[in-house]
């Protein structure tokens, strides 16, 4: 049914074929309706970072930056769902167009540049809950705030979404917010860090629950780089490290048609420069902080590869767009044969 209903949405531009895909799901869960796209998961659980999981697979963050259908999409057979990235306040992004298929490398690039409703909406929208699974909630800053003063974005992101998160993952790896990504080096990810670990402790301490702090990273790193940030993450001790997001290499796609669009490049070009970034991560960090792998899982091999290179969980996005539901499952049994051998 899914390579029927991606023909018809593959006819519209990405980005309203993105909003009319969460559409249905919304109403297609409101109407108990969606086990016609998905079946119920293989059970699979996995502890990391001090959490239950029912399966290692997840849904990146980017598909709802506001909450508006976790609940749709949890229904799908999500292990976890990580919804955001949220920004302290509304912001519409970059201009349209924004987002961009090249359906022959099984590829999206998007600028999208945080476009969403604000923090306060998504709380909102998590008071509603009804997916029992983990949820992760991605907070970042607003492309007006000077980069120099981003930890207060995340500050103020992190206080809203702590009560109602059951991790918060810190996003400073989008290439589409100017600045972003030098947030990921040096005095600025130690001062981030530092500043974000105490706001946790103090939230835990008032709150008596505890809850993990993720980064994520972008996978244009040489191993000098990962080396530095793997040991910035333990030396503050970070709970979680998300790799990767996308790439602002086009290599993979060279004269296909809208390779030279501005933005991050996802799904199976990433694929390999995501898994090298898992690795390499894996050997500096020695187990001590745990891996969800993402970056162009397109099948169950892939997904199996990731968690080999290291990864403890993973997360699907363009894949998921290509692929639909069915991508889960086969996920989830790749994951599953794996520990059985």
């Amino acid at each position: 049914m899914y390579d029927l209903t991606r023909k018809l949405l593959f006819k519209f531009d990405p980005e309203t074929a993105h909003e009319l895909t969460l559409d249905l799901l919304g109403a297609a869960e409101r109407l108990k309706l969606l086990g016609l796209f998905s079946k119920t998961p293989d059970y699979c659980p996995v502890e990391v970072m001090g959490l239950r999981f029912s399966n290692p697979v997840g849904l990146a963050a980017g598909l709802d930056k506001n909450g508006d259908y976790f609940n749709a999409l949890g229904e799908l057979g999500f292990g976890f769902v990580e919804i955001g990235t949220v920004t302290p306040r509304p912001q519409p992004g970059n201009d349209k167009p924004r987002m961009f298929r090249i359906a022959e490398r099984q590829a999206i690039i998007n600028r999208m540049g945080f476009n969403n409703k604000g923090v306060d909406h998504l709380v909102e929208q998590v008071k509603k809950r009804r997916y029992q699974g983990i949820l992760g909630i991605n907070i970042g800053k607003n492309a007006t705030t000077p980069v120099e003063d981003a930890a207060s974005d995340y500050l103020i992101g992190m206080r809203k979404v702590y009560p109602h998160a059951d991790y918060i993952t810190v996003n400073i790896s989008s290439p589409n917010t100017p600045g972003l990504r030098d947030l990921q080096f040096g005095d600025s990810l130690k001062h981030l860090l530092e500043t974000l670990k105490q706001e946790q402790e103090s939230q835990f301490q008032s709150a008596g629950r505890y809850v993990p702090l993720a980064v994520k990273i972008a996978p244009d790193m040489d191993d000098s780089a990962i080396a530095q940030v793997a040991e910035l993450l333990m030396a503050q001790g970070i709970d979680g490290v998300i790799a990767t997001n996308t790439t602002i290499e086009r290599d993979a796609v060279a004269g296909c048609e809208h390779a030279e669009e501005a933005g991050g490049l996802s799904g199976w070009p990433v694929q390999d420069k995501s898994t090298r970034v898992i690795a390499a991560l894996h050997s500096h960090l020695g187990g001590k902080i745990p891996i969800i792998g993402v970056g162009g899982i397109m099948d169950g091999a892939s997904a199996r590869a990731k968690m080999e290179a290291g990864a403890s969980l993973i997360q699907v996005y363009s894949g998921f767009i290509y692929r639909g539901p069915a991508l889960i499952n086969e996920a989830i049994r790749a994951v599953s044969d794996l520990r059985n051998e």
